[in-house]
């Protein structure tokens, strides 16, 4: 079974509930929600819903890692594997759109990259900027750099880094692939689709929720240790914002409006996503997924 939609949906209650009514185990299929650090930002499920069902792939990752959709698709291998020896169902649920696409539909296949190769192009874009990195990407791999835009750091560095380490360019793994671990007509799958203001008005709820209980400290912590800014982790939404409040750029209260208006962009770029790359996926409200999904499975 796969439940996706966008963050604040409420598709990690409506997982529970469906992994307690059929002997599931969940899994998490959310970029974020991989990272130790982050438990609280990202709103992770708690230590009382963990003890319910099974959980896999919640805070396995350190956030000095950069963890990869790739390094996904073998977690969730895995994942399915344990799932099996357990007699539970597989329930996937999360707000990652390429997850679950890989899930579905495979992924082309970059190998590791060396971590010198990493620290050389990590240094070049923090002295020269993303635009001489873009300009030299076009050079080498103008197909790549075609597709992104001038400002995106993080995946201009990431096509530099494939093509330094490997010699071949993005374009080209994307010739081959790891392979679909989920035959997609064979699967149970749905896409939350609550009410947009309604919407906004959880996202709004949750963070201050998570201001509550420590999301603050949870970032304090997480900027101690003085990690890579490029690193996923410490894009996760509300850690930037947060990090410039404690560093005096702004108050509490600015920062967490921030946070609270990046979050709802991106919740409007995951009904995006979907509409576009999974347009085939059925779609419910929350309040009446649970009976479409129930119905599917019995």
């Amino acid at each position: 079974m796969l439940i996706a939609g966008p963050t604040a949906s409420g598709k990690s209650a409506l997982a529970l509930a469906l992994a307690e009514a059929f002997y599931g185990v969940i899994i998490n299929t959310d970029s974020m929600q991989v990272y130790r650090d982050l438990k609280i930002i990202t709103a992770r499920p708690n230590p009382e819903e963990e003890a319910l069902v099974p959980h896999l792939l919640y805070g396995h990752v350190d956030a000095a890692e950069n963890y990869s959709v790739g390094r996904f698709l073998a977690d969730a291998e895995r994942a399915i594997v344990e799932a099996a020896r357990l007699r539970r169902l597989p329930i996937f649920v999360g707000g990652t759109g390429l997850y679950f696409k890989a899930l579905t539909r495979g992924l082309a296949a970059v190998p590791p990259i060396d971590p010198e190769v990493r620290a050389r192009v990590r240094e070049r874009l923090a002295t020269d900027g993303p635009q001489v990195l873009h300009a030299a990407l076009a050079r080498r791999d103008p197909s790549t750099a075609e597709r992104l835009k001038v400002a995106d750091r993080t995946r201009i560095a990431r096509a530099l880094e494939v093509i330094e380490s490997t010699g071949r360019s993005l374009t080209d793994w994307h010739r081959d692939g790891m392979p679909a671990l989920l035959d997609p007509d064979r699967t149970v799958r749905i896409f939350l689709t609550p009410d947009r203001a309604e919407l906004k008005a959880r996202i709004d709820a949750r963070f201050t929720t998570m201001l509550a209980r420590g999301a603050l400290e949870e970032v304090r912590a997480l900027a101690a240790r003085n990690l890579d800014p490029l690193l996923p982790a410490m894009k996760a939404h509300g850690v930037p914002w947060l990090r410039r409040h404690l560093l005096g750029e702004m108050t509490l209260e600015v920062a967490a409006e921030k946070a609270r208006q990046d979050t709802r962009h991106y919740a409007k770029r995951q009904f995006t996503w979907f509409r576009h790359q999974l347009s085939d996926w059925p779609k419910a409200a929350p309040d009446l997924a649970g009976d479409v999904l129930e119905r599917a499975l019995r």
